[in-house]
């Protein structure tokens, strides 16, 4: 009994801190806390390498190495040329192509890590997080991926507009 008691406590001081605290300044946004999680492992996948590689001296290479390290945690099936499924939205029975990182997970980590870098004293001159080269392989992977899947990517043209290009070239479109 004396445990549950325990977890009641716990879990009761936990929402009395969530009640009493102003929000953000208590604990972080999600989106925060998965951007220092982010950096965290970047700086560890970094001190891993042989010989280690101190942040100052990372290079667009060592985030592409990194992007294609994750790979191997991926959950998304990304159809190879050759498989007889390559193409298709749905298809009908398993097969053996490998499990990848989602574009989209890749692409907005890119944008929390870019984030982070500069707000970790990083120049954003130097970003190698904001390099043509990791806009590329972005590219690369999101057309690809598409295509395994059969629904090419397209992207979303600005519609013409009378008004001011001000105006138009705020809004988005759907």
């Amino acid at each position: 009994m004396s445990g549950e008691r325990g977890k009641d406590l716990a879990q009761g001081s936990n929402e009395d801190h969530l009640q009493s605290s102003p929000g953000a300044a208590a604990s972080p946004s999600r989106y925060e806390s998965q951007k220092r999680r982010d950096w965290n492992t970047f700086g560890q996948y970094l001190k891993n390498q042989r010989p280690p590689v101190a942040l100052s001296q990372c290079n667009c290479n060592h985030v592409l190495e990194f992007l294609r390290y994750l790979d191997q945690f991926g959950k998304t099936k990304v159809h190879l040329q050759g498989c007889m499924f390559y193409g298709q939205p749905e298809p009908p029975a398993p097969c053996t192509c490998p499990l990848r990182q989602a574009w989209g997970s890749l692409d907005a980590l890119i944008g929390r890590l870019r984030a982070a870098y500069e707000e970790n004293g990083g120049p954003p001159e130097t970003n190698p997080f904001a390099s043509s080269a990791i806009r590329v392989y972005l590219r690369e992977v999101r057309d690809c991926q598409a295509k395994a899947r059969g629904i090419p990517y397209k992207k979303k043209k600005k519609k013409p507009s009378s008004k001011g290009d001000d105006e138009s070239s705020s809004a988005m479109h759907f």
